[in-house]
């Protein structure tokens, strides 16, 4: 368990610095697709509540760090939709395309409702999305878009980020 969830850790970091480094400066893009929640997403699905949980909160400590977001933010989100997603495990065929389409889609709104809620509470510090903005809708389909190859790179790494099926609770 602590070989995969270190490995688990190298590609969060590695999604992290991809997202706030590179995707975030170029400045042609609406908005930045979540590589982070999408790798969240991957590893939740594969190994349950407990590793999705774990993953979400490392996951949204991690782009805490990095981003001028309130300290935390991130954090909650991820760490419930590393929940929900883990709920899933055992349960769904991952190796299509329309799933993990749906998975990427459901989890991009779930975040917009969550950061939504949240903005109620901290209206001064936490914006919103605007549903039928051109951000908002461009990460909601490039999440989409991109969740089934996300799936497919991490695919390769499975045998270092997956738990034994036995350990997976």
């Amino acid at each position: 368990m602590f070989k995969s969830f270190s490995f688990t850790a190298l590609v969060l970091l590695f999604f992290v610095i991809f997202e706030t480094a590179i995707l975030s400066n170029m400045l042609f893009l609406p908005a930045v697709p979540d590589f982070l929640l999408l790798a969240t997403l991957y590893v939740s699905v594969h190994n349950g509540r407990l590793f999705g949980v774990s993953t979400g909160f490392l996951s949204g400590l991690m782009l805490d760090f990095l981003t001028v977001s309130p300290f935390g933010l991130h954090c909650l989100l991820r760490t419930i939709i590393g929940y929900l997603s883990g709920i899933f495990n055992k349960t769904l065929n991952m190796n299509g395309i329309i799933l993990p389409v749906l998975i990427g889609f459901s989890a991009s709104i779930l975040k917009m409702i969550l950061i939504g809620m949240i903005s109620v509470f901290f209206p001064d510090s936490v914006i919103p999305y605007s549903i039928f903005s051109k951000a908002f809708l461009f990460e909601l389909a490039a999440n989409s878009i991109l969740t089934p190859l996300v799936f497919k790179f991490l695919d390769l790494f499975s045998n270092l980020i997956l738990l034994d099926p036995e350990n997976v609770s």
